[in-house]
């Protein structure tokens, strides 16, 4: 694949591990496996959403070293787990240009109820997020630690911020208090910290990891941490 990106690089994944990210969310939902299968395919076949987000991409401010369009890799897989669980209240930190955003308030779109807040420290960022989108979405400028105090009954968070073993516990700690009994944690790039991991053997959780393989991109990908109650 031949791209501009310069950081938060985008890409496909090889089939046999789109398979496995498959067969990793039914192992954590509980769901079956045609059924996930089932879901990815349905954003993956969403035209509307792709034309969308590629218009969007093409008048965003740093778009000379963007993706031109979306590949969403494990974000599929965030789909997935979202139309598994069936969330009310999604917290994600980290929002950049929007595209996970606008990942997961797909799948609550056609969950057919929940919200997503999600928290950023550059106020000029959410650049790709629009309607239909922006509907189920509440932005958060500022800290993400004190934001998420502040948070109460999440039933799914997604750490995508600053990844450091320091920052992410902080977040965990800040969030720990106000997750429901049965919350779904999920730790974006988890392959650089053990943060939820740790967090999950002192909470009492399941944990479980998943490695992306990109198609043909020399990036080696990253990866999902996921946490979730026994």
């Amino acid at each position: 694949m031949h791209n501009r990106e310069t950081t938060n690089f985008t890409y496909d994944l090889d089939p046999v591990n789109r398979d496995h990210l498959c067969w990793f969310v039914s192992a954590v939902t509980g769901a079956e496996i045609g059924q996930v299968r089932s879901w990815m395919t349905e954003l993956e076949t969403d035209e509307a959403f792709h034309a969308a987000l590629t218009s969007r991409l093409s008048t965003n401010p740093t778009r000379r070293v963007c993706a031109t369009e979306p590949h969403l890799a494990r974000r599929y897989g965030w789909y997935a787990i979202v139309r598994a669980v069936q969330p009310d209240n999604v917290v994600e930190t980290g929002t950049h240009l929007g595209l996970g955003s606008c990942v997961l308030a797909a799948a609550l779109l056609r969950n057919g109820h929940g919200r997503l807040t999600t928290i950023d420290i550059d106020p000029d960022s959410g650049h790709l997020i629009g309607e239909p989108w922006a509907g189920v979405i509440d932005r958060r400028v500022g800290s993400s630690v004190d934001e998420l105090a502040r948070m109460r009954d999440v039933d799914m968070f997604l750490h995508d911020s600053l990844h450091t073993y320091e920052y992410e516990t902080k977040e965990l700690a800040a969030v720990g208090p106000n997750l429901r009994s049965d919350a779904i944690l999920l730790s974006d790039n988890a392959h650089d910290s053990s943060a939820l991991s740790h967090w999950a053997e002192q909470n009492g959780r399941r944990y479980l990891f998943f490695k992306e393989q990109p198609l043909n991109h020399w990036w080696p990908g990253d990866g999902i941490g996921v946490a979730w109650a026994k």
